[in-house]
């Protein structure tokens, strides 16, 4: 549901952005910036995109997870859509996430996000799934789980 708001107030939003634009600037003047930001938005994406396909090859060939080039891909694949958009918003959007300053700071987020899922897949796998303790401790060996209640140890100001 959430999702589907977003998109909708998104759409009502650029096509209250496109109204008032053809309206200040005409319907041709309008269309062309349209048009340029299609073309600018494009040759960056081209670019952008050459440039982490070949450091996703170059991290893949030292051997390290490529968590950052996957998140920049993804973003540069989201930026191609808004691209293909029209409208301003939707541009200005893509060319965030096509900027890379930007960019960065958005896919080191999803790196992260990322890298802490998979090890708690890492963890899942090996000592198997545990639920999270509010009160206290987790102690967990491979065949079984303690979960330690800190106010019941000696000495505990709990």
């Amino acid at each position: 549901m959430g999702v589907f708001v977003v998109l909708v107030v998104g759409m009502i939003l650029e096509i209250a952005v496109l109204v008032s634009v053809g309206q200040s600037i005409g319907l041709l003047a309008t269309v062309g910036l349209l048009i340029l930001g299609a073309v600018v938005g494009s040759a960056l994406l081209r670019s952008e995109g050459s440039r982490t396909l070949r450091s996703f090859s170059e991290t893949v060939r030292n051997r390290r997870e490529p968590h950052q080039e996957v998140a920049d891909g993804v973003l540069i694949v989201a930026a191609g859509v808004l691209v293909a958009l029209p409208g301003f918003l939707s541009d200005v959007l893509a060319l965030f996430l096509l900027f890379p300053p930007t960019r960065r700071l958005v896919s080191r987020r999803m790196a992260r996000s990322s890298q802490r899922n998979a090890d708690a897949l890492r963890h899942r796998q090996r000592f198997g799934a545990t639920s999270g303790v509010v009160d206290g401790e987790v102690v967990v060996r491979p065949t079984e789980v303690i979960v330690v209640d800190q106010r019941q140890l000696p000495g505990s100001q709990h």
